[in-house]
């Protein structure tokens, strides 16, 4: 039987007083040599003060119900997430940060999502269930009737030089046939970026342009980072998309009739991050940047991509100022818009920003559902894995916390990390994340209390160790010190391929 959330938060503030105040030292005092290990930085007294206030006192719980129920899905540029910048500068004022204010940038296009229904004509009349993947075009009123023909998109080159002289007139259906490539998530932003030749060559709409999880559940996305297609594409459930193939492989003709209806802006909309802070009592110049994305999908209300991520940042802002600890360093609190057409919020940041980076020392950043977290990635910084591992075992009482150097290239951290910062994401252990995201199923109440209020307190206590050490922990790399370790990790193809490669032929930073 599950016990009630009080007393499991109960139970984890008094086994963190108890690790911290006697027994963190094990790890610590073993590395005593090590000026950068937590026993010995002085930061531990206030590090315990707002871990109670975290686990006790703060409301990421109710501000998540707020934006989930009451605002609900939150497209970057339209009225709805225009609606949540206001309702997140009034929470960042209600909590107390200072300088609260908008930073206006403007996205590329403004994008709403009308209807979208398609049915199988034959060999057998069937509906299907699919949704419009966000930027993409329309049909003509009234839809479109065509054969499907299939496309392996793990073989995009293969596909263009030998089939697409039979796509004129048709609806391309995807299919993932033979061994998957190494890079998965690369080879399907590069299917993205042939969307103008699909166009080129007649075809009329893609089907199934991202793939489904789950039972009967659609997932909306974008096709490329910045990237609008006059092509109509739909996400399709899984269940039909398996009926289309079965039809498909036993030589079937399929028909089917598409009809999919949404709003584009003929020029860039206005947009907003939203920015509070504690600032630094020793060294406010010296920046470190904590937050989530404010906007969202559409399908449902987006309370785990990343209403949660919005909640923990609010969350753990609140709990630092309960406390009533004074950091040496400025926490700078952002709730970052556009990230899901292009991580276009936090690039604007850093753009906005940028004669002040060299005083900015990192960004911790939430973004991985709803589960707990379990790892600090430090985005190739791994000089900094040592002390941030001494760091993390200070957090047992909320479960086995490590630190790694991985490079999380899919969230706001990336800009960051492209800035020469560690960009740290905050991993979580998230496995139902999957057919949450981007879907119908993203709802308030698949995010559990206890979970939010840890993670908004671990990524309170992340964040004000970084600021309040006596060192400084970072500082921003040369561009070519970037460059190369993005090269060593094999992730300079993803960031290319995501139109973000800031890096001249030279090393140096466009």
């Amino acid at each position: 039987m599950q016990k009630p959330g009080w007393k499991i938060r109960a139970v984890a503030i008094l086994a963190l007083a108890a690790f911290l105040a006697a027994g963190i030292g094990c790890t610590a005092r073993a590395q005593a040599t090590d000026s950068l290990a937590t026993a010995d930085d002085g930061t531990l007294p206030a590090l315990s003060a707002i871990a109670g206030q975290g686990m006790t006192n703060i409301h990421a719980y109710s501000e998540l119900e707020d934006l989930s129920d009451d605002i609900g899905g939150r497209v970057t540029g339209t009225p709805q997430c225009n609606t949540a910048i206001q309702w997140a500068l009034a929470q960042m004022k209600e909590i107390g940060l200072q300088n609260v204010h908008a930073e206006p940038w403007q996205l590329f296009r403004g994008w709403t999502r009308g209807s979208a229904e398609a049915s199988i004509i034959s060999p057998a009349p069937h509906p299907l269930l699919v949704s419009a993947v966000g930027w993409t075009g329309s049909t003509p009123v009234g839809g479109i009737d065509a054969d499907v023909v299939p496309i392996n998109v793990w073989q995009v080159d293969k596909e263009l030089a030998e089939n697409s002289s039979n796509w004129r007139g048709k609806i391309l259906f995807t299919v993932r046939k033979g061994p998957p490539p190494a890079d998965g998530t690369l080879a399907l932003i590069r299917f993205g970026a042939e969307f103008p030749k699909f166009r080129a060559a007649g075809a009329l709409a893609v089907i199934g342009a991202s793939r489904a999880q789950g039972m009967h559940l659609t997932h909306t996305g974008v096709i490329g980072m910045g990237t609008y297609s006059d092509i109509p594409a739909v996400s399709i459930a899984a269940e039909d998309e398996m009926i289309i193939d079965r039809l498909l492989d036993s030589g079937k003709t399929v028909r089917v009739h598409l009809d999919v209806q949404n709003k584009m802006t003929d020029g860039p909309v206005d947009t907003a991050n939203v920015v509070g802070e504690i600032p630094g009592a020793e060294h406010p110049e010296q920046v470190v940047v904590v937050g989530g994305h404010l906007d969202s999908w559409d399908l449902s209300e987006g309370a785990t991509d990343d209403g949660v991520g919005v909640a923990t940042t609010l969350g753990a802002a609140e709990a630092i100022l309960k406390s009533g600890m004074k950091p040496r360093r400025t926490i700078r609190f952002v709730l970052f818009t556009g990230e899901e057409q292009g991580i276009f919020g936090s690039r604007a940041y850093v753009k906005t920003h940028q004669d002040e980076m060299k005083n900015h020392v990192a960004a911790v950043i939430l973004d991985n559902g709803q589960g707990p977290v379990v790892t600090l990635n430090m985005a190739g910084h791994d000089d900094l894995v040592p002390a941030v591992q001494s760091f993390a075992a200070t957090l047992a009482a909320f479960g086995k916390i490590t630190a790694d150097d991985d490079v999380e290239l899919y969230d706001d951290a990336l800009p960051f990390t492209l800035a020469g910062l560690p960009g740290i994401n905050l991993d979580q252990d998230s496995p139902d994340y999957r057919y949450t995201h981007h879907s119908a199923v993203d709802t308030f109440d698949k995010v559990d209390r206890a979970v939010l209020d840890r993670d908004a307190t671990v990524q309170a206590l992340v964040a004000f160790w970084i600021a309040d050490r006596p060192e400084r922990l970072a500082s921003p790399w040369p561009a070519e010190k970037s460059e190369q370790m993005l090269i060593q990790k094999h992730d300079d193809a993803d960031v290319k391929a995501m139109n973000m490669w800031p890096f001249g032929d030279d090393g140096s930073q466009n």
